[in-house]
């Protein structure tokens, strides 16, 4: 692929999609990854929930993209921090990392498990795994590391 084709690629300026990007709310990303997630089990230290793949969130190949799942990582890798019930914000992230396994393609059943490694003062680690849920086989593993907000003693 030459250069223009590649910044053409990437701009995508003008076409079908203009006028709905450009009219999308603030912050849409996450209801746009996460809605239509099922919880399935909380628990301090752990969510385990499901989704079925949706049309939106796959790439060419249709199965769900690879953003779509380091997006889920990062939102639900939050949420789990949250399960340990002594934080009011999950503070920002340090590191995401998601080795894709498999490929989950639309209309797939996923599960999603969430678990607490660690959650410090400053720091708090998670892993988070999606799975087939009628074979068990693992799609993606991330793991999520965040800073948390620190109290000031000013």
């Amino acid at each position: 692929m030459d250069i223009e084709s590649v910044k053409k690629f990437l701009e995508k300026e003008g076409g079908n999609y203009e006028s709905t990007v450009d009219s999308m709310a603030s912050r849409f990303i996450e209801p746009f990854v996460s809605h239509g997630i099922k919880i399935d089990l909380i628990e301090p230290g752990r969510l385990l929930c499901s989704f079925h793949v949706p049309p939106r969130l796959v790439n060419a190949g249709n199965f769900l993209h690879g953003g779509a799942t380091a997006a889920l990582v990062d939102i639900l890798g939050s949420a789990v921090i949250f399960t340990v019930g002594r934080l009011a914000l999950t503070g920002v992230s340090v590191e995401i990392s998601v080795s894709y396994l498999d490929a989950a393609y639309v209309g797939e059943e996923i599960e999603v498990e969430a678990k607490v490694l660690r959650v410090g003062k400053a720091i708090a680690a998670v892993t988070v795994e999606l799975r087939k849920k009628k074979t068990g086989k693992i799609v993606a593993q991330g793991r999520h590391t965040k800073y948390l907000a620190v109290n000031s003693k000013l």
